[in-house]
């Protein structure tokens, strides 16, 4: 793959049990705690863990500060942004099994209130997302959390076939559906062979993204653009706010 004040009554940092330790280093937008571990556990079932409360409807979300510990192998000295520029966004949202599933994403501290809120949209549309885990889930490993048709957004790694750095090493990327919405190269290559059905974008399964469609416009909202209308390569899974 390659590759902008929120949090209203529906910010229940106490809802999703995130524990709000105070640290210091840091005055960007959210939360001042430090972040507990992902509420998804990874478990075998298509959405992760379910959501505490599995009649709950409504969704959540809570912004919290990260430290190194919470990024062993996805982050690394020498990256674009340091830790205390990124933040763990655990909100809910809706499965593929059709129930509230607990989510987390690391993103920039800058983009995290707008995620939120393309977050929100997509939960009140109830398009289903398979998995959402940090990426040290799988030690830092893109093709394994692709493997999982995991979404995720900070990895700090290149970008794919260059030796530039990703946007997702700025926090400023997210991944939805991997698999559902493959990166498919120039010449229709997809490297994960479950998933290359899905280049087939005249499918209409769940989670699929389209051009135009409400995961489209919800993320177009903050000025982020997507990788389903590159010429040559199709990142269909990537959205940044740069559009790369």
């Amino acid at each position: 793959m390659v590759e902008k004040p929120l949090i209203s009554a529906v910010t229940l940092a106490v809802a999703l049990g995130v524990a709000m330790a105070g640290c210091g280093g840091d005055d960007g937008p959210g939360s001042e705690g430090t972040a507990s571990p992902p509420t998804a556990s990874g478990s075998g079932s298509p959405g992760g863990a379910p959501s505490a409360d599995r009649t709950a409807t409504r969704f959540t979300a809570a912004i919290a500060k990260v430290s190194r510990s919470d990024l062993k192998h996805s982050w690394r000295p020498g990256c674009p942004v340091p830790t205390s520029r990124l933040r763990a966004i655990d909100m809910t949202h809706w499965g593929m099994d059709g129930k509230v599933h607990d989510g987390r994403l690391i993103v920039n501290a800058s983009a995290a209130d707008g995620l939120v809120k393309v977050f929100r949209r997509l939960f009140d549309q109830r398009y289903p997302i398979a998995r959402m885990e940090p990426v040290d889930k799988y030690r830092g490993s893109d093709f394994d959390s692709i493997e999982a048709n995991n979404t995720s957004a900070f990895n700090c790694r290149a970008a794919t076939g260059s030796g530039n750095w990703s946007q997702h090493a700025y926090g400023l990327a997210v991944d939805i559906n991997p698999c559902e919405n493959p990166y498919v190269s120039a010449d229709g290559g997809v490297a994960h062979k479950d998933c290359v059905k899905f280049k087939d974008r005249s499918r209409d399964d769940p989670g699929l993204i389209h051009r135009g469609d409400k995961t489209v416009k919800a993320f177009a909202s903050i000025g982020w653009g997507w990788g389903g209308t590159w010429s040559g390569v199709k990142d269909y899974q990537h959205f940044s706010s740069t559009g790369r």
